[in-house]
């Protein structure tokens, strides 16, 4: 049996908020006879703001599962059931599905090397836990509750029943145990999986990954944190036990009652834009492992925080604050913390946080040392900085620390030096590998973003330009490079088959628009390139008569300019950022080079934004990794490796 450290929840103390009074909207005034008014809906109350810092941090139980010492594998059973966990003291109660009745999940621990197999069975069952409206007035999407003059229920969601799939995100799995968005199980089954956890020291998280609802049971409460520790990690003496802590972040909303009193009900709030495209989730409330804007008290002493934005869309910035709301002092804040490790593994040596604050996108993981001996008898937060959605802010508090004014006696000092194997990749030193292109498209240009998988077209001549599914790229000191649309939909014809134990080099092309965190399962890379470009170019297209025809480049997306990769941006990653995190003109595009190995399992996998709404629309795509030999059977129907592939050292 695993060894399980309980760690208690916070007890909370639902407390009912005051009745707000009942406003009316005033008639316009008339300047003629006007036939009698329409009876007025009463505006939805305003919903006061919770108090932050009055919960306490909930740390998830730790689940150790021991090998058995005749076939060296271990095995865990982790069932999912609906729990009523309260988000916040003064708000009821919400109804959740969980993990062994955790929010988050449990904190798996394994050493590198254990195989482990584990039983997710699916002990759901009620209603589904949340409703989900869809507004059309900015300002809505972040307060509670459903204005029934602008709001919209979608009902369909009510009729949706507990079908779950987990993914072990950053897991170097095969297919059949990588959580494939079809193979979901309905109540009373279970997925089995297999982890070989035959990869370095990192920290991974397990999800819900159920194809076209993935957001919605995500927010259920579905994720849990998976960490993989090895003898480079042991060595360090890093904080430990009480002092190593998960923080899952994340946003939620809740709906209210026709008196504006919070419920508790989770709700899935979006705004269906002027394109009738419903934008992704923002919600008003910051939550913390289960819960709103908690606190946390520390000793004066060093501290370790294994972190995961498991947002939909949120991404984090987060910068110290304090508590009157200014920031503290960027040289104190460099003496405390210190960012040790990305997605997929430790940096070679600590990256002080960046003065701005560190940024997190949905599904990005940072491993992080505080020394809080630098703010003894201080009360400090993280704040959240980052420009989200439109129409107001949420209250920005995310996380306060309460520090002791104790000195404590911590032997623990900072390593220079944090992972003595890691190895800068480079594409000129990288062994042979392919090349592929993904281009993400702008909303403004197709009403919502798409993903496409391109093929290189070797002789531009041989299609019309401009036409649809053309994208024309001018690089720096490089021929004009014309690729063409293979495949957009999840459904469409697989086209990336890697070989197994093959390194390939994947080109992303932001063509302007939002940011997306673009993750790839199975393997880990890093970041190799990072250039912005001019996609003005791409546009909608039209026939002589003025009807539609496609989208494509009018004029080629141009190179603008190189940017540098420096500090944690150097990690090893399996979800990365792709387009301009700053205010920028439109059309302003982004490409992201990333390169890696396809190695630790074979079968069909799954690429997508990790940005949970654009995930189930249609910004998914399948790939293959195959052994060699079988491929080699058979080259003809794999293209040699794969369309939109140039072996060597091609740019």
């Amino acid at each position: 049996m695993p060894e399980l450290i309980e760690t208690p929840a916070p007890a909370a103390t639902v407390t009912e908020p005051a009745e707000p009074a009942l406003l009316t909207q005033p008639a316009p005034p008339a300047t003629a006879p006007e036939p009698p008014a329409a009876p007025q809906t009463p505006a939805v109350p305003e919903v006061p703001p919770l108090e932050p810092f009055v919960d306490p941090l909930r740390i998830p139980p730790v689940l150790r599962p021991e090998p058995d010492p005749e076939t060296g594998r271990a095995e865990l059973t982790i069932r999912t059931r609906p729990v009523t966990i309260p988000l916040h003291s003064q708000l009821p109660p919400s109804l959740m599905w969980a993990y062994e009745g955790q929010v988050p999940g449990p904190t798996v621990e394994v050493r590198r090397g254990t195989r482990l197999r584990v039983s997710w069975d699916n002990g759901l069952s009620g209603p589904y836990p949340l409703i989900k409206v869809e507004t059309r007035v900015p300002a809505n999407i972040m307060r509670p509750g459903y204005d029934p003059a602008s709001d919209t229920f979608d009902r369909k969601v009510g009729a949706l029943p507990p079908w779950t799939v987990v993914h072990l995100h950053g897991a170097r799995t095969s297919g059949v145990n990588d959580g494939w968005t079809d193979n979901a199980v309905p109540p009373g089954e279970t997925q089995l999986a297999e982890y070989r956890n035959d990869q370095a020291s990192c920290t991974l998280w397990y999800h819900d990954h159920a194809m076209n609802i993935t957001a919605l049971n995500v927010m259920t409460g579905l994720a849990g944190m998976y960490w993989i520790r090895d003898d480079e990690e042991t060595a360090l003496g890093l904080p430990d036990g009480a002092r190593e802590i998960p923080l899952v972040l994340c946003d939620r909303n809740v709906d209210t009652d026709w008196k504006g009193r919070p419920t508790g009900v989770l709700m899935h709030k979006v705004l269906r834009d002027a394109q009738d495209v419903p934008r992704p989730f923002f919600g008003p409330y910051n939550v913390v492992n289960g819960v709103v804007q908690p606190h946390l008290e520390v000793a004066a002493r060093w501290y370790r925080f294994r972190m995961v934005n498991g947002s939909n869309a949120r991404f984090y910035t987060l910068r110290l604050c304090h508590e009157d709301g200014t920031p503290v002092d960027p040289e104190l804040v460099a003496r405390a913390f210190h960012q040790i490790g990305t997605d997929s593994g430790l940096l070679p040596e600590p990256e002080p946080l960046p003065e701005q604050g560190l940024t997190l996108a949905p599904g990005e993981r940072a491993d992080v040392l505080a020394d809080f001996s630098v703010l003894r008898g201080m009360r400090v937060h993280w704040a959240d900085t980052a420009t989200n959605p439109p129409g107001p802010a949420p209250s920005p508090e995310v996380l306060q620390f309460r520090v002791a004014d104790e000195a404590a006696d911590d032997p623990f000092t900072l390593p220079g030096r944090i992972s003595p194997s890691y190895v800068r990749l480079s594409h000129a030193t990288a062994p042979d590998h392919e090349h592929r292109w993904i281009v993400l498209t702008p909303p403004a240009a197709t009403g919502m973003p798409m993903m496409w998988e391109m093929e290189t077209v070797e002789d531009a001549s041989s299609v019309e330009i401009p036409s649809d599914g053309i994208v024309q790229v001018q690089r720096p000191g490089q021929p004009l490079l014309t690729l063409r649309r293979v495949a957009e939909m999840f459904n469409d014809t697989t086209t990336i088959m890697a070989r197994e134990g093959g390194w390939e080099q994947w080109n992303v092309l932001n063509l302007g628009g939002p940011v997306h965190p673009f993750h790839i399962h199975l393997i880990r890379f890093q970041e190799t390139r990072r250039q912005n470009y001019d996609g003005r170019g791409f546009q909608r297209l039209y026939h002589g008569d003025g009807t539609p025809r496609g989208h494509g480049t009018v004029t080629p997306v141009t190179f603008t300019t190189e940017l540098p990769i420096t500090g944690a941006d150097l990690g090893w990653k399996d979800t990365v950022r792709v387009g301009d995190t700053t205010p920028a003109p439109a059309g302003s595009g982004q490409l992201v080079s990333v390169l890696g190995q396809f190695d630790g399992g074979s079968g069909r996998y799954m690429y997508h934004c990790h940005i949970l709404e654009h995930e189930d629309e249609a910004m998914m795509r399948p790939f293959t990794v195959m052994p060699g030999p079988v491929m080699d059977m058979h080259p003809a129907m794999h293209g040699g490796g794969g369309h939109g592939g140039h072996g060597g050292h091609q740019t």
